[in-house]
């Protein structure tokens, strides 16, 4: 199978303007042969609008998951971003990715592992959902949750053999971003994708480097344009047998890590 990552700029606050770009990239995916293409974290929006949040965020199923269900369903492709969402009580904001099939949407993760200011912007997510598709498992996190190998493993232990992630990751830190992305695909035996921002909002430049990578680590198709689909065939049967080269699952004590879980 084929899978993409997209990497895009955003236009402050310009909805419209964004979501066109975004599938209009989607639709060359497409093109590509992409089975599963990722958008980045607040693509619809931009990331920096705070004072805008509660304006720009939207229910799911809403105005933009429309239109991805609409060319998830005329295309045959699954797409994963991640955009404002509002809550369920009157104020609150998450930072959630959303998975949408040629059938609908198929399901969320909202952020839980929050950068800085977002921990006053949005409340965080309760829990680590995998997607079963028909090409594999899916999990998902988001953009700063890259560094923390905690979600990933419990992602991985509950099946997820690719792992998604809709960034905003800054340049500053790339350092971390190309360490991290390799790391979890490697300690978890599994297929990352990892969608990037690029360019700059005010004096924060985003790092692109969008990339897909391989369950040894290996960089198979890396971003170097503003605004690019990388396109990467993935066979799902290399995940067992990286898995039985270098068993780190196997030989990890799930419970150990689940009930040091529940004492934070």
């Amino acid at each position: 199978m084929k899978v993409s990552s997209i990497q895009m700029d955003c236009i402050l606050g310009d909805k419209e303007h964004n979501v066109k770009k975004a599938l209009a990239l989607l639709d060359m995916a497409c093109g590509m042969g992409s089975t599963l293409a990722v958008l980045p974290e607040l693509f619809s929006t931009g990331y920096r609008v705070k004072d805008l949040d509660m304006d720009l965020a939207e229910t799911i199923p809403g105005e933009t998951t429309k239109k991805l269900a609409n060319i998830a369903q005329s295309r045959g492709i699954y797409v994963v971003g991640a955009l404002l969402e509002h809550g369920e009580s009157r104020g609150v904001i998450y930072d959630t990715a959303v998975l949408v099939s040629p059938e609908g949407i198929e399901g969320i993760y909202r952020k839980i592992f929050l950068w800085d200011a977002e921990r006053v912007r949005f409340k965080k997510g309760d829990s680590f959902p995998v997607f079963k598709c028909s090409f594999g498992r899916l999990g998902i996190q988001i953009c700063y949750e890259v560094g923390f190998p905690e979600g990933a493993r419990i992602l991985s232990l509950k099946g997820a053999d690719i792992l998604l992630y809709p960034s905003a990751f800054g340049a500053k830190r790339y350092y971390v971003w190309d360490v991290a992305t390799r790391s979890r695909a490697l300690e978890n035996g599994v297929f990352l994708i990892a969608s990037n921002r690029s360019g700059k909002e005010n004096d924060l430049e985003f790092g692109g480097h969008s990339r897909i990578i391989s369950p040894t680590g290996e960089i198979l198709s890396e971003a170097s344009q503003n605004d690019e689909v990388i396109i990467s065939e993935i066979d799902p049967n290399m995940v067992p047998r990286q898995r039985r080269e270098v068993p780190y699952l196997r030989d990890h004590e799930k419970t150990i890590l689940m009930e040091a879980l529940k004492n934070l």
